[in-house]
């Protein structure tokens, strides 16, 4: 932890409104200020690193929102981050705990134990990994991208992802396929590997940065790396893959001919687009943009859905009020669809409009931006949509 990023905080509590964990208990130390004063007390010695002091930082979901809010710079995603690094090493979990975060980290960054992970979903499950069992898809994805959609424009590399192309493969090919509809040289390497973010965001700071750097050298010399899932952009825009983009940046004068998609569209940022990339107008240009859809907005943008790479897993109950909460807000737009260019806030709240009885049809942007260039019909669109 820097003592000079600690410093920038003037405990203003600016961020207080925008914290999702705040917002829950309303409690100071689970607020960004709160665990800024616990940063300051660890690195002058005044607290030690035990098991309540531990559980506050635990409780932080990264979402970033306030970064956004604070008016003074503070670098909080810097903080976080060294924090969870300097417990994953020197305070040692309960062993359930960490049982938990290794099986975890064993399977969702390997596609093809994923994929059999998957396959047993409808299995019991073990009391700490319950979580999991009660957010897993129960969609199937098998479509994979091309490996190469030729084009004179300039080349991309699309990130295809660990739980993204296993779960979301049908995505990347919508992703593909639109970027080469608008004139891009699209490329899908099959040799490429989880980027790390999963890890970093839990604390595996290092091997985070390793797996982000290996990607960076297994897509080089790709004019972009082009993501279409939030959470693994932020990172390798973070760790130095500088011509790394969302996709939504690449497509903000549309060239291919959008087609009427009549839909009413509840949009739900991502933090990692919103606060941590400070993308919040391309996405929603991307919708605006297909002639008939109409996007809606979901109260409190700003608080996260509670997915936050293995949050929803670690932190079951606290991730499951967060995306019941964010669930009523989009069934209150009455949109005939949900919208979010995350996986883990797709695969969150499905899960939880699901818990909510009213399971609607789910997209990633990009989904319905290709659906528009392909002339693909709104109702038929809707009833073979993932919920």
């Amino acid at each position: 932890m820097q003592p000079e990023l600690i410093a920038d905080c003037v405990h203003c509590g600016f961020c207080l409104p925008t914290c999702p964990t705040y917002a829950l208990w309303h409690e100071e130390m689970d607020s960004p200020r709160g665990r800024i004063y616990l940063m300051k007390s660890l690195v002058d010695g005044t607290v030690e690193l035990d098991d309540t002091v531990v559980e506050h930082f635990d409780r932080c979901l990264g979402c970033m929102a306030c970064v956004t809010a604070c008016p003074s710079g503070v670098q909080y995603d810097r903080l976080i981050e060294q924090t969870r690094a300097h417990i994953e090493r020197e305070h040692p979990r309960a062993p359930i705990d960490a049982l938990t975060r290794r099986a975890i980290f064993a399977v969702l960054p390997y596609r093809r134990r994923l994929r059999a992970a998957l396959s047993l979903r409808r299995l019991p499950a073990p009391g700490p990994l319950a979580p999991l069992k009660q957010i897993a898809p129960p969609w199937a994805a098998p479509e994979r991208a091309p490996e190469h959609l030729p084009n004179d424009g300039p080349s991309v590399a699309l990130v295809a992802g660990c739980v993204a192309s296993v779960v979301f493969g049908d995505v990347n090919a919508a992703t593909a396929r639109v970027l080469h509809a608008e004139g891009y040289d699209v490329h899908v390497p099959l040799t490429q590997g989880c980027c790390g973010a999963l890890h970093a965001h839990a604390g595996r700071l290092d091997e985070g940065v390793d797996r982000a750097q290996r990607l960076a050298e297994d897509l080089a010399g790709y004019d972009y790396v082009v993501t279409n899932a939030a959470g693994c952009g932020s990172h390798l825009k973070d760790h130095g893959i500088t011509n790394a983009v969302d996709v939504s940046e690449l497509l903000q004068e549309p060239k291919a001919e959008r087609h009427p998609l009549p839909l009413r569209v509840a949009f739900q940022d991502s933090c990692h687009l919103r606060h941590a990339q400070g993308l919040a107008a391309a996405p929603r240009a991307l919708l605006d943009a297909v002639p008939g859809l109409e996007r809606r907005e979901p109260a409190e943008q700003e608080i996260c859905c509670g997915s936050a790479g293995i949050y929803n897993i670690v932190q079951a109950d606290a991730a499951a009020a967060l995306g019941d909460r964010k669930a009523r807000h989009v069934i209150a737009t009455d949109a005939d669809a949900y919208a979010s260019g995350n996986p883990g806030c797709l695969v969150q709240v499905t899960a939880a409009l699901r818990r909510a009885g009213r399971p609607l049809p789910a997209f990633h942007p990009i989904e319905l931006v290709d659906a528009s260039i392909r002339r693909l019909d709104a109702s038929t669109l809707v009833r073979s949509a993932r919920r």
